[in-house]
Formats: structure tokens, sequence, C-alpha cells
């Protein structure tokens, strides 16, 4: 009994590992000049620098057909196409990323200086506060 369950456990750690997939990074991003802040009754806008927007990255992940938030505790991400922007949500309600798709950049650029500017927007909920950056994609 015990040789057999020995070997049933070798074989489905063998499996699982030649089965596992690589992350593939879909966005890494870089904030940029501003992070928001707003509560129930306030908003705070403040600057960042270029060190800061360097540890703020938000970083999306793909494992075979699964996105994750790699920057934000690898948290599960849902997918939605649109025509100008993919949105990735996390599956646990705490925020998205909209990210402008490269070919739609012209069309983008015609709603507001916003888009037609940065890459994506990170949006997070912290309890009753959200924080949102907006930046630019840097490989």
């Amino acid at each position: 009994m015990g040789v057999a369950l020995l070997v049933g456990v070798f074989a489905l750690s063998f499996l699982n590992a030649s089965s596992a997939q690589s992350a593939v990074t879909i966005l890494s991003g870089e904030p940029t000049i501003i992070k928001i802040s707003e509560g129930g009754t306030e908003r705070v806008a403040e600057p960042i620098g270029l060190s800061q927007g360097r540890a703020l990255r938000c970083v999306i992940s793909q494992v075979g057909s699964f996105y994750y938030w790699a920057s934000r505790n690898n948290l599960q991400l849902a997918r939605i196409d649109g025509p100008v922007f993919v949105t990735y949500v996390a599956m646990n309600g705490s925020g998205y990323i909209r990210v402008l798709k490269p070919d739609a950049r012209a069309s983008a650029a015609l709603i507001s200086p916003t888009e037609a500017q940065f890459d994506y927007v990170e949006h997070m909920l912290v309890g009753p506060l959200s924080v949102t950056y907006y930046g630019f994609d840097r490989p």
C-alpha cells in the first residue's frame, strides 16, 4: 500500500511539473505623473517621481488561459476585450486595469487627451478608498 501511494504521488508530481506553463508578461506598466486617491469626503492628487513610478509597476501575467495581477499578489483576473481597450478585472473585486490596444491609439486619441497620452489605467479599491494610476507600458 505504501509503495503504491508513493508511486502515485511521484506520478502526480511528474505530471504537474511536465504540464506547468511559464508566465508570459502581458503588461509591464509604470505609472507616471500622478496618483489619485479618493474617499467619500476627499480627493488627493499626488505627483509621482520616476523612482516611485518604478516601485509602483503594474504587471499582468498570463499562464495558459489564465491572467494574473502579478504586481498585486498574483490576483486572478478576468479579461474583457473591447474594440479599443482590454480590461482585466480582479476576480475578488479589488480593482481593474484597462489597457489601450496599440492598434487603437489613433481612435483613442479622438476621445480625450488622457486616452491619447497613456497606455493603461490601474484602479484599485482598498476598503472605501480608491487609488488610480495612469501609466505607460515599459517592457
